[in-house]
């Protein structure tokens, strides 16, 4: 299993996304990080559950430097290795019932890319209401960003170490990584817009 000092190693992607999946992304990022700074504020959900979250979304992803990232994370947060072990190879036997069905929709979420069914939405809020559900799809949205960047970043390091991914080349890791860097400024304006528009309906 992954410690601190080991992450997973892939030899090709298990979900591999594209520059309008990174910039729609991209464009949640202002209300999600606003979202999880609240919910620091007012500890909706404390910091373990979140850290779950994001590895649930990760193990989806199959991202090797955010499985990594957030295995340290979540063992300083005082997950066991056991339960860290559990989410990075999907089985979620050990997740309480009351953090299953989010973790259940985290891994929904990211199954689909984020287009999540409205009816997983609308089920989510209705067991956890509209404070926590914000903050559950925010860690998602921020884990989704970080996986998207992450894969392309995972598989770049690993042809340099001479162990290139099979489905991937070097023109897409660099354009995926340069797309994250360029439009992350723009996506953020443009998110921030369009959630000061929603706000105001």
């Amino acid at each position: 299993m992954p410690t601190q000092q080991q992450s997973p190693l892939y030899s090709e992607y298990r979900r591999r996304f594209s520059f309008s999946d990174m910039y729609r992304s991209l464009l949640h990022m202002p209300s999600a990080i606003g979202n999880l700074k609240k919910n620091r504020k007012s500890q909706a959900l404390d910091s373990k559950f979140i850290e779950r979250i994001m590895l649930a979304v990760t193990e989806v992803n199959g991202c090797a430097i955010c499985s990594y990232a957030h295995t340290r994370m979540a063992l300083r947060e005082g997950l066991t290795e056991e339960e860290i072990a559990d989410l990075l190879n999907g089985d979620t036997q050990t997740i309480s019932p009351y953090e299953a069905k989010a973790i259940a929709f985290a891994q929904h979420y990211a199954d689909t890319r984020g287009y999540p069914d409205k009816e997983a939405i609308e089920s989510l809020s209705a067991f956890y209401g509209p404070i926590k559900t914000a903050s559950i799809i925010g860690a998602i949205q921020v884990i989704m960003v970080g996986n998207m960047y992450g894969i392309p970043y995972s598989a770049f390091v690993s042809r340099l170490r001479g162990k290139p991914y099979k489905n991937s080349s070097f023109g897409y890791e660099i354009s995926m990584l340069a797309f994250g860097l360029i439009s992350m400024p723009v996506a953020f304006i443009h998110g921030l817009v369009r959630a000061t528009f929603e706000h105001r309906r």
